[in-house]
């Protein structure tokens, strides 16, 4: 697969703030727990390039193969938390939003295992994942590792 452009050299401004922003969004949750969620919304995205970088950052955190082999099919697997399984059915109803929405229950789960401040930081994060998924689906992208402004 060739990428159709460079994203950050066809609009630097605005994809350095996009990156910026989705560094900055939600610095109190648990790293695992926020690399589940972005694995978990990759997958329902179909979005390679995000998968190959969060697998490879859940691993470098300390996630086991087993949990993230079974994140596909999250509500059968006993290893995930109760906290992780409100996260993930959150990113679940926001990710496929416009059929599934987001019911009352899944957000009483949700309010049960995290704070008002953790719901909004969360909820932003599973839409700058999302944001990410569709950008390296619109144009084709794959970095083999973080693109290169990460390491700047």
């Amino acid at each position: 697969m060739t990428a159709r452009l460079d994203l950050f050299a066809a609009a630097p401004a605005e994809m350095k703030a996009w990156y910026e922003m989705s560094l900055k969004i939600a610095p109190k949750l648990e790293h695992g727990l926020l690399e589940l969620v972005k694995i978990r919304a990759s997958q329902i995205n179909g979005c390679a390039n995000c998968l190959n970088m969060h697998v490879a950052d859940a691993r470098k955190a300390g996630e086991t193969e087993q949990r993230i082999y079974l994140l596909s099919a999250w509500h059968e697997a006993p290893c995930y938390t109760p906290r992780e399984r409100a996260a993930l059915a959150w990113t679940d109803a926001l990710t496929l939003v416009s059929t599934a929405r987001a019911p009352e229950d899944l957000y009483r789960e949700l309010a049960f295992e995290f704070n008002e401040e953790e719901q909004v930081q969360l909820t932003l994060m599973i839409n700058a994942i999302n944001g990410w998924n569709r950008l390296a689906v619109a144009f084709n992208l794959f970095y083999e590792g973080k693109p290169a402004v990460a390491a700047a």
